[in-house]
This record gives C-alpha cells, sequence and structure tokens, in this order.
C-alpha cells in the first residue's frame, strides 16, 4: 500500500482486528493515541465471541468494528490501515508442526482472505489497506507500546497457546517501537496448549477456563513437579521443550461438572508451579540479554496473576507491565500499535482499561423508563451503595466505559462486604460458580500497603496476586482465597473518583477499606456491557442494588 500524506505526517488512523483464534476484538488507534477497544462478546453476547475452531476462524468482530469507528466518528474511507493480528504468509501445515489439528488449512485459508472479507464488511475499505502483523508480534506491541515505558522501550516476553508457527516470543522494543526478538519458541511446544490441555483434562473448557486451574492450584501440593519436571524443560537457547503428558497416569480424567479429587488439585498445583519456574527462567535469561529493568508481558498465559508475581519476586527486573487484555483480544490493540510505530507515529501510554462502550445519564434513564422499572436519584451515590453494602447488601455497579479485557475492574462490576465469610458463597450461588473459585478485593490504593504485602503495588488491574497480612485475614474473609492470597485491584481517587468515594464512605461504615469484586455477569455469560445487560442481570439474579450512572434500583421497589 503507497503511503498516504497522513503516514508520512506521522498521523495515522488504523484499526486492529483480532478474529482467527478466539476473543474476536477490534481497536482503534488515531495518531498514536489508544481511542476504543471492545470484544465482539460485549456485543453478541456470545462468550469468547467464538471458539477457537477452523470452522469459525471467517468471523469478524462486526459489531466491534463498527462500534470503534462509531465512537471516533470515522468511516472505512478516513482509515489509513486495518491491521490484522496474523500473517498467513509465517504459517505452516499443522501436521509439520507437530499439532493436531487437521482443519488448520481451514483456518490459513480464511486469514490469507482477510483483506476481502474486510472490505466487504466496510464498504470504501480498500483490501490493499490491510496490513498482517505476526501474531506474537501483536501480543508483544499490545504490552510493551501500550506501556508505561513506551517512551523509553522494555524487555517483552509473550506466552500463549499458538500463533502462526511459535508459541512464545522474548525480545525487546527500543524508543521508536521497532522491536528485536531474541527467541521464538516453534510448536508444538507451547506452555500455553499445555495448560489447554490440563483445563480439559480437569473437566473445564479448554482456551475458556484456565483460570479455574489457577485457583484449583491453591488447593493442592505440587507432588507430582518430578514428573512435570522431566516433560516441561527449558533448551538453554532461551526457549523450552513440552512433551506429551500422559495425565491419566497422574490423575484420572474429570467429567465436566464432576467433583474434584485432591489428585486433581495437587496436579493443577503441580503444573502451576512448573509454570511458574519456567517463565522465571525465561525472564531471567531475557534480561541476562538486555540488561533492562522494565518486563512487560502478554499472551494468555500472562493473565496467569500467580505466575506474574512470581516474575516480580524474582525474574530481577525492577517493574513488570501487564496488559490488561493480555489473551487475544489484546491483539487488536497491539497490531493496530506496530502499525501505528511502524509509520512514525509517536505513541502515548494506553489511558486505562476503560476502552469500551459508555452511556450518558440521558441514555440510561431512557433505558430505565423503557423497561419500565422502578429507579431513584440519590443525592449521593456514593453514600448509598456504601450504606448497602455495609448492610450486607449486593450491589450491581455500572459506571463509565466497559473494561477491555477478562478482569472487572469496578465499571461493570458485582460488590459485596468482604468481611462476612458466607459472602464468598453467596456470590458463586448468585453467578452459578464453581465454590472453590475466589473472588477478589478492591482496595483503596493508599491503604493498600496495610493490608496485603508480597505483590506489586499499585495494583490497579488485578493482574498479581499479594499475600493477605496475617491481622486481616479475619477482617476481609471473603476475598482472603485458601492460601492466603487475594488477587488485588489498587483505587486511586485521581483515576477513579466516585468508586475512591464508595470505598472511603463504606470504611466509615465499617473500617475497612475493602469491597469485594467480581465480574458483572453470571456463568457463560460475557460480562455485563450494556443498560440492557445489566437490567437483565439484575433481573434474574437476587442482587439488592443496581447503580447504574447516577440512578439506582433497589429490589424491594423494582418488582412490586
Amino acid at each position: 500500500m503507497a503511503p498516504t500524506e497522513s503516514r508520512k505526517a506521522g498521523r495515522m488512523k488504523i484499526l486492529g482486528v483480532n478474529a482467527l483464534f478466539h476473543d474476536p476484538s477490534a481497536a482503534l488507534v488515531v495518531d498514536g493515541v489508544t481511542i476504543a477497544a471492545a470484544e465482539e462478546e460485549r456485543f453478541s453476547r456470545r462468550k469468547h465471541g467464538h471458539r477457537p475452531v477452523p470452522f469459525a476462524a471467517w468471523e469478524l468482530p462486526e459489531q466491534a468494528i463498527r462500534w470503534c469507528l462509531a465512537e471516533a466518528g470515522l468511516s472505512a474511507e478516513d482509515l489509513d490501515a486495518v491491521a490484522y493480528s496474523y500473517d498467513p504468509a509465517l504459517a505452516r501445515p499443522a501436521d509439520a508442526m507437530g499439532l493436531d489439528d487437521p482443519w488448520d488449512g481451514l483456518r490459513q485459508t480464511y486469514a490469507a482472505h482477510a483483506p476481502t472479507f474486510l472490505a466487504d464488511l466496510l464498504p470504501g475499505l480498500d483490501p490493499a489497506a490491510v496490513r498482517f502483523v505476526p501474531h506474537h508480534v501483536a501480543h508483544a506491541a499490545s504490552t510493551a507500546l501500550a506501556s508505561p515505558y513506551v517512551s523509553h522501550g522494555s524487555d517483552v516476553l509473550v506466552l500463549d497457546g499458538r500463533g502462526e508457527c511459535n508459541s512464545h516470543l522474548a525480545g525487546r522494543y527500543d524508543e521508536h517501537g521497532s522491536l528485536t526478538t531474541f527467541h521464538a519458541q516453534e510448536l508444538p511446544h507451547s506452555l500455553g496448549l499445555l495448560y489447554e490441555d490440563l483445563t480439559e483434562h480437569l473437566g473445564f473448557l479448554r482456551s475458556s477456563d484456565e483460570y479455574k486451574v489457577m485457583a484449583l492450584a491453591s488447593y493442592g501440593k505440587p507432588r507430582f513437579i518430578d514428573e512435570l519436571t522431566e516433560r516441561i524443560r527449558l533448551t538453554g537457547q532461551g526457549g523450552f521443550l513440552t512433551e506429551k503428558v500422559d495425565w491419566r497416569s497422574l490423575a484420572p480424567r474429570l467429567a465436566p461438572g464432576a467433583e474434584w479429587t485432591q489428585d486433581h488439585a495437587d496436579l493443577a498445583a503441580s503444573v502451576q508451579l512448573r509454570l511458574e519456574e519456567v517463565l522465571v527462567e525465561l525472564a531471567q535469561r531475557l534480561r541476562s540479554q538486555t540488561g533492562g529493568s522494565h518486563l512487560t508481558l502478554a499472551g494468555g498465559v500472562a493473565l496467569n496473576c500467580v505466575a506474574n508475581t512470581e516474575l516480580v519476586e524474582n525474574s530481577g527486573y525492577e517493574d513488570i507491565w501487564v496488559q490488561p487484555a493480555a489473551g487475544d483480544a489484546g491483539t487488536a490493540l497491539g497490531a493496530a500499535l506496530q502499525v501505528a510505530a511502524d509509520g512514525g507515529d509517536r505513541l502515548v501510554p494506553m489511558p486505562g482499561a476503560a476502552l469500551g462502550r459508555g452511556w450518558s445519564d440521558e441514555e440510561i434513564e431512557a433505558a430505565l423508563c423503557t423497561a419500565r422499572i422502578g429507579y431513584e436519584r440519590p443525592d449521593d451515590l456514593a453514600a448509598t451503595v456504601a450504606e448497602t453494602l455495609a448492610g450486607d447488601g449486593i450491589v450491581a455497579w455500572f459506571q463509565g466505559r466497559s473494561e477491555f479485557g477478562p478482569r472487572a475492574l469496578g465499571h461493570r462490576s458485582l460488590l459485596a462486604h468482604p468481611g462476612r465469610p458466607e459472602n464468598l458463597e453467596r456470590l458463586n450461588d448468585v453467578k452459578g460458580r464453581e465454590q472453590f473459585r475466589p473472588v477478589a478485593p478492591m482496595v483503596l490504593a493508599e491503604r493498600a500497603a496495610d493490608i496485603f504485602e508480597r505483590g506489586p503495588l499499585p495494583s490497579p488491574y488485578m493482574l498479581f496476586v499479594h499475600d493477605v497480612t496475617a491481622e486481616w485475614h479475619a477482617l476481609i474473609p471473603a476475598v482472603t482465597h485458601v492460601d492466603g492470597t487475594a488477587r488485588i485491584q489498587t483505587v486511586d481517587a485521581v483515576d477513579e473518583p466516585l468508586l475512591a468515594r464508595m470505598l472511603s464512605e463504606f470504611e466509615a461504615r465499617t473500617g475497612l477499606p475493602v469491597v469485594v469484586n467480581t465480574s458483572l455477569n453470571t456463568a457463560g455469560r460475557p460480562m455485563v456491557d450494556s443498560p440492557r445487560d445489566a437490567l437483565e442481570c439484575f433481573g434474574s439474579s437476587p442482587i439488592d442494588l443496581l447503580a447504574i450512572g447516577p440512578f439506582v434500583v433497589r429490589r424491594s421497589g423494582a418488582f412490586s
């Protein structure tokens, strides 16, 4: 594609698209600034957008794409480029890579024809404007080029299930947005695919429920670590080998929904420990090559917050930043950022995770009127919510733009009192989740160090675990996991003034600067995104109060 005048000037409008595997998404970068990013599941209401099978690879994130353009008031003709987070020219046949995926060729065909599919979706788009960005480069850019370190460069580590022909990238971005790759592990060796295999063996949904394995690991002991160390090894050249594991020899296969045993928990703990060990060694080797002080992480494995904390403790890096949308959804943003950097745009750090849809007060009130549901506009929303929480009510919190990525960060959240141990079971019942799964705390940033230790602070994106100090175990039992840890979100009043004031009001009533925070959804459904989604969730779940924009809906008055 011939460079346009805007590209020559380093001022580009770039749409990023992720579609091929899972979590299809779109993102928009204009003049180096991240304007919008959203996952298709938030529009289609289909968890993860589609399953990661070749037959679904043709599906584009159509609604997310249209919203991103509308959010910026752009049309297809305004775009300088569309960045697609996969390069079919780098792919090889699945059997040549040692993968059992006989229909993978169909996936590659769809990827090769993506420019035509996108031009059909967006009238006025020249197919030649579509740029293929290698999958792991898109992951790497999503973190290094969105991080606080973008202006002076950072090391980058990417690990996931698979890309075109690799499962890992270790490299460094310089201050100009140029990537030097030191190592890329070829398939079939993959820490992400290994973890997916275990997920399926334990009766969970692969490429979806890996976080459940991480939670289950806390209930076990790593007594199979010797067997796994034999099968999962470092090469000494910056890569690793993952040989086939006979999971049945370690613990019986579980059917979906079946009760797990101690053997299953011990197996999860063993794989989790080996994953942490390998990640630490990979990071240490990268640092020895670069001498860098800042590490950025992306890829599905980077959503493993337990492993992330081990990296903070033992990798030797001064600071570690993880892309909040570290999974494949984030590659839409990364692809756009990489094309922007290549085009000469000066990139600025990602402004936060609240990159999705938002609604005005007028639009929210119109939705409430359409639903013919009783509502009120309190003088002090933060105090009203805090009062309900202090009285042990469950609150659905819908404020501002929705989050990009899998974590609820105080925009689409379900809140509860952390001092009641029964609230863990209660929330898992509300959401229809397994009872071994923890819920997380959000905490005032200035109070976090009094309550949590070991993990990095601040921690605004809920991507690390922290030890709960001994004196606080009994005070916040609902958010203290069985191993004494918590996956926290720190709340800064500068960034989140309403949320911080609600926490302050709750502390004034209870003495606790912490509330339970879990995602506003029920099992198997995407996180709530629109006012309609919020009302449907509220109407079908035993939630006491819905705080939506400046309004509240009380269960006691909504259905009388």
